[in-house]
């Protein structure tokens, strides 16, 4: 997560779907997706977090079934300046969740509904080449931010640099970054070796545990956010290489790598995650049900998973 305060800066009802039915909810109607001519991928979706009801951050937390699902882990982080967070994160091969409850972050980022998104490039350079594509498309003054990260002995690294399209945001924020050598470079990051000249990539931040458990990375993501964070996240996901299409509804598809992206633009009272579709390292035999809080995790049958978070009434 990027603490987005630090900056002064951030619906559908949805059934329990599996396989094909998951893939459906998340299709765009016939048209043509908005990608400039020739402009190369960039930018992959890195991970998203929500906030959450308290009873249902609370059924994650202490989920044991969670922790034969996925690498779930519940840690704290410090980032620059101090700020620290708490999350519940369920940890793939390349991509990852982190979630909330209400009130485990200050301020609007608090709040019910909240939530943000985060996605990197691959290879050293390449955030200063979405940069130049966000003024190229009109943001002329795009918000550029450097994390650090304290691994608890009080000398912080550098971790990632990040960009923004606006400083202003209701609820929702997304921002492109690139995580930094010096990060890798540092033993306490236990991160892995490169895979190619400039590798700053998804995979090496990532444990191998995902190896021992059912799910290995999130293949989709839809969240419920305001007319204004949408339009402002499309920007971004443009200048990252997203083909970008319009849905009914006033909403938008982006596809791209691995994971397709929804926001569908909605009141501020209905904004949030709404549904995480997984692929699973192996196929489920049966279809299995996990009701969590407000939510519910569908398993099965075959190789993937979905994670559908009920919409506020």
């Amino acid at each position: 997560m990027l603490r987005r305060r630090v900056l002064q800066l951030a619906v559908v009802p949805t059934v329990a779907l599996t396989g094909a039915a998951q893939e459906s909810a998340l299709a765009a109607p016939a048209g043509k997706d908005q990608l400039p001519s020739g402009q190369r991928q960039l930018l992959l979706y890195n991970h998203a977090y929500g906030v959450l009801d308290r009873a249902t951050a609370d059924a994650v937390e202490h989920s044991a079934y969670l922790r034969e699902f996925a690498n779930f882990q519940v840690r704290t982080t410090t980032g620059s300046g101090g700020q620290t967070w708490t999350g519940r994160y369920l940890l793939g091969r390349e991509t990852y969740l982190e979630l909330f409850g209400v009130g485990d972050l200050p301020g609007q980022d608090g709040t019910l509904g909240a939530a943000g998104m985060g996605i990197s490039v691959e290879r050293s350079g390449e955030l200063a080449k979405v940069i130049q594509r966000l003024r190229d498309q009109g943001v002329e003054h795009p918000v550029e931010y450097h994390q650090t990260r304290d691994f608890g002995d009080g000398i912080p690294v550098p971790w990632f640099d990040a960009v923004f399209t606006t400083d202003v945001y209701d609820s929702f924020g997304a921002w492109g970054m690139e995580n930094r050598q010096e990060y890798f470079a540092d033993p306490r990051s236990k991160t892995e070796p490169p895979n190619y000249p400039g590798d700053v990539g998804r995979e090496r931040v990532l444990p191998d545990v995902y190896r021992d458990r059912m799910m290995r990375d999130v293949t989709s993501i839809r969240l419920a956010v305001t007319a204004r964070d949408l339009a402002n996240t499309v920007p971004l996901l443009r200048a990252g290489g997203f083909a970008v299409r319009d849905v009914a509804g006033d909403g938008v598809v982006a596809r791209g790598g691995t994971t397709t992206i929804r926001l569908d633009a909605v009141p501020r009272e209905r904004v949030g995650l709404r549904q995480v579709g997984m692929a699973l390292n192996r196929p489920a035999k049966h279809r299995h049900e996990e009701r969590l809080g407000s939510s519910t995790l569908t398993v099965g049958p075959g190789p993937r998973a979905v994670w559908n978070f009920d919409t506020p009434s």
